[in-house]
């Protein structure tokens, strides 16, 4: 406009011309044209004089459908008003007026004589397509989206729902939690678009940064629209499919996780008696599992954790071994629940560390159980007996660390950390889930047991031999830290080595 102000006067006599504004199209492209000359912020009076003549514009077109223009002009200047000041009001009320017809509609349910035709609010929708990122609109757009008639079928047009999710994610429009849960319950494509639209922010944002990952998933809405089952079925689904598209990356089951969490969070607030039954949610899974597994650890008292962890691994235990003789779902539905409250596993690790190095002759029933629920949890898909053997490692890794810290009185070198947890085989390399396990048991080792803390920075060096085991170390101490936060873990020596392990990690990469 600043450029070309000719394009101005050309819009104005476009808006005046009756040929013009008869054929449906041309209003359509004309509406287009002036939202996108619409400043939503304005920052002097000119910004300010162009929106309130947008306005007017957008007004008379409006008005339009229903005056002859001529008539418009003279009715308007019998009031004692130009035209210009006279339409910003008009086009508030009108919007006013139809966000409470849309509303009588919705209460007066079967009420026929009171409601709004399905036929007038579809047009509605159409005529609001090229409006909804308008501030003025804002309220017709939210009615629209909880407006329910009675209809067998949607009475909004697609083209609408799509308009305005678009809007929404685009941060162009500003709508309150229970018009989106709406939108995405009436079209189910939004929703998809909306997941997707989340998946390629998490994709393209700094990896292993939960904090940045929370922030994300937060601002999308979608755990506090996932309250709702049927939405959070749909998401979870799409989470399940980027876990097996992917193989199990550490990153979607770290996005997993954190949707999990947040989503827990908004159940929360939302209501402390659930609305809907844990089967609605989970309904593959028992729901006294899925009980155990939402109970937070921070609710626990820390003495009691190691019987909550072996009562967790007793009940995971019998699902998966129900599952594997004969059940209609094989033991992968178990693990996918499990992943979500991965923090469980996290505590085992932790446990089973301390359990096996500190006091290993009072541990052993727990430490069982906490074995199994490691096995289980990095490889879920080994037979019975494979997790055996995984489980066998695993203890003969604990009892060479624990040989180290009891046997000598002099530090521990880097070389003979790595030795003990059996990373410098090269007989027999560890296929890369058991080495993961692996690595995070020694990687507990260094932050828990001081005799790990000196020889830590020098062991982490020799670990992060290639980028990929750079990126899962640099996870593992951000997720350690994100997950001592939320418990509130008072761990003031481990978490500063962690934080100066993270720091040189991240400087590294």
């Amino acid at each position: 406009m600043e450029r070309f102000p000719t394009i101005g006067q050309l819009l104005a006599k476009t808006c005046s011309n009756p040929f013009v504004l008869a054929y449906d199209e041309s209003q359509k492209f004309l509406i287009q044209c002036l939202c996108c000359l619409i400043n939503k912020e304005p920052q002097n009076s000119g910004d300010s004089k162009l929106n309130s003549w947008i306005r007017g514009l957008l007004s008379h077109i409006l008005s339009a459908f229903r005056f002859n223009i001529k008539e418009f002009d003279l009715f308007t200047q019998g009031l004692g008003y130009e035209p210009v000041d006279y339409c910003p009001a008009l086009l508030k009320n009108m919007v006013l007026s139809l966000v409470s017809k849309l509303r009588e509609s919705h209460l007066n349910g079967f009420n026929t004589r009171r409601r709004m035709a399905p036929e007038r609010v579809a047009s509605l929708s159409q005529v609001c397509i090229p409006l909804v990122t308008l501030p003025d609109f804002e309220p017709l757009v939210e009615a629209l989206l909880i407006y329910h008639g009675h209809e067998p079928q949607e009475v909004l047009c697609p083209a609408f729902f799509k308009a305005v999710n678009e809007a929404f994610l685009l941060k162009k429009i500003s709508l309150p939690t229970s018009a989106v849960v709406s939108l995405w319950l009436r079209h189910l494509p939004s929703l998809e678009k909306a997941v997707l639209h989340l998946f390629t922010k998490l994709i393209s944002s700094e990896r292993n940064c939960l904090r940045r990952i929370e922030c994300f998933i937060k601002d999308s809405l979608l755990p506090q629209a996932a309250c709702h089952p049927a939405i959070f079925r749909v998401v979870d689904e799409m989470f399940r499919f980027a876990l097996m598209e992917t193989d199990g990356a550490l990153e979607v089951l770290a996005a997993v996780q954190v949707f999990t969490r947040c989503f827990v969070e908004a159940l929360e607030k939302e209501n402390k008696q659930l609305k809907f039954a844990l089967k609605t949610y989970f309904p593959h899974i028992s729901p006294s599992l899925t009980a155990v597994l939402l109970q937070h650890p921070r609710d626990t008292p820390q003495g009691c954790h190691h019987q909550l962890l072996q009562h967790v691994s007793l009940m995971l235990r019998k699902a998966v071994e129900d599952q594997a003789c004969g059940s209609c779902r094989d033991p992968f539905e178990s693990w996918f629940l499990f992943i979500h409250f991965g923090g469980w596993a996290d505590l085992a690790a932790e446990h089973l560390l301390r359990s096996a190095v500190e006091a290993p002759a009072a541990a052993e029933a727990p430490v069982a159980a906490l074995l199994w629920l490691l096995a289980f949890y990095y490889r879920p898909l080994d037979s019975h007996q494979q997790r055996a053997q995984t489980m066998v490692e695993m203890e003969a890794v604990l009892s060479r660390l624990r040989f180290l810290t009891l046997s000598r009185s002099s530090p521990i070198s880097a070389e003979e950390l790595r030795a003990a947890a059996g990373e410098d085989s090269h007989e027999d390399p560890m296929q890369p889930v058991c080495g993961r396990l692996i690595r995070h048991l020694l990687l507990n080792f260094l932050l828990w047991v001081p005799a790990g803390h000196a020889a830590a920075h020098d062991t982490i060096t020799l670990m992060a031999c290639t980028d990929e085991i750079s990126h899962e170390i640099t996870g593992f101490l951000d997720q350690t830290l994100y997950r001592w936060d939320h418990l509130c873990t008072e761990a003031p020596r481990p978490a500063k080595l962690a934080r100066e392990l993270l720091q040189e990690l991240r400087a590294r990469v």
